[in-house]
């Protein structure tokens, strides 16, 4: 990956002087993060770090804010760490509820995105589709408008129909509008993702199939989905990690049971401002550097199945 031999010197300043410039881009990008995850670990309740963490003092280290992630909230957050204490605190701690609305929101979200965004994607890769173009654009639309003007659409769109009290057989829908939210915001990226992946796919492979008299059923599940399944999987992460980050929408038409991470960590910003939050940012990027890696890991699996040398 170095330089020729016969490259002037005018090009090896211009190489060096490049990667210099990637160097600094990058660490202006990463020093928000990298400043994080050390303040996570401060044992003073401050923002700033302290003259024992600078001289790298252990008293100036602490877990405290992530063991605070578990009793915040909690009725006994003293007692004896038993089954007790492990079930006051799944059950009262708001860290811990803001975790499992994340997660069942994001869950279920990401599953409707999911199916609707490969279904419009297999749609709107067929080249005999009619407007295929405007098509397109609505449905990234929501990656392109602004978010605040998206939740106010959707504040006002549901209050008009009441989805918040929509049920079945008599049994009220939890997080019902938040799902199809955030499902609306994660559809684009599951449609780009997998378009991408559909790029160069050979359909002589689906008329070989149809000749050989497999249904379409078979033909998708057997010769389809499994080309695509990499593009599949990594627009679902990404429609997971849009619901599980995102605040605004929540804030227009979450209900007051219905506290996000992100959402909590708004209110506590607002109502008060403590370290924890730093905890909860630490994990967030260690989680989504672990997504990210998955999805790498996806897109070179994709381009070798489809015969792509990967980069």
């Amino acid at each position: 990956m170095g330089l020729p031999s016969y490259a002037s010197p005018l090009e090896r300043i211009w190489h060096y002087t490049y990667l210099t410039i990637c160097a600094l881009i990058f660490l202006f990008l990463i020093a928000p993060i990298l400043i994080v995850i050390p303040l996570s670990f401060n044992a003073e309740p401050y923002f700033t770090f302290t003259e024992k963490m600078l001289a790298l003092d252990p008293t100036g280290y602490s877990t405290r804010w992530y063991d605070l992630l578990l009793t915040y909230g909690m009725n006994a957050p003293e007692v004896t760490r038993d089954s007790s204490w492990w079930s006051d605190a799944w059950n009262n701690a708001n860290w811990i509820k803001a975790t499992k609305n994340s997660i069942i929101i994001g869950f279920f979200a990401t599953i409707l995105a999911t199916v609707l965004g490969t279904v419009a994607a297999l749609g709107l890769s067929k080249p005999d589709m009619p407007y295929r173009r405007p098509i397109m654009a609505m449905l990234i639309s929501p990656m392109i408008v602004p978010i605040i003007i998206t939740a106010t659409g959707l504040f006002f769109f549901y209050s008009k129909i009441g989805i918040s009290h929509w049920s079945i057989f008599g049994w009220e829908i939890p997080y019902l509008g938040v799902i199809l939210a955030h499902a609306t915001l994660g559809i684009p990226f599951v449609i780009i993702t997998v378009t991408a992946t559909l790029v160069g796919f050979d359909h002589s492979l689906t008329r070989a199939a149809a000749n050989l008299g497999a249904n379409p059923r078979t033909t998708f599940f057997k010769i389809i989905m499994p080309l695509i399944l990499p593009g599949v999987i990594s627009g679902a992460l990404f429609a997971f990690v849009t619901s599980f980050d995102e605040v605004v929408v929540v804030l227009f038409i979450g209900g007051l049971d219905e506290q996000t991470i992100p959402r909590q960590m708004w209110n506590g910003i607002r109502e008060q401002i403590s370290p924890a939050i730093l905890s909860v940012a630490t994990i967030l990027v260690i989680i989504s550097t672990m997504l990210l890696a998955t999805v790498e890991l996806l897109r070179r699996r994709s381009e070798k199945l489809r015969g792509i040398t990967p980069h």
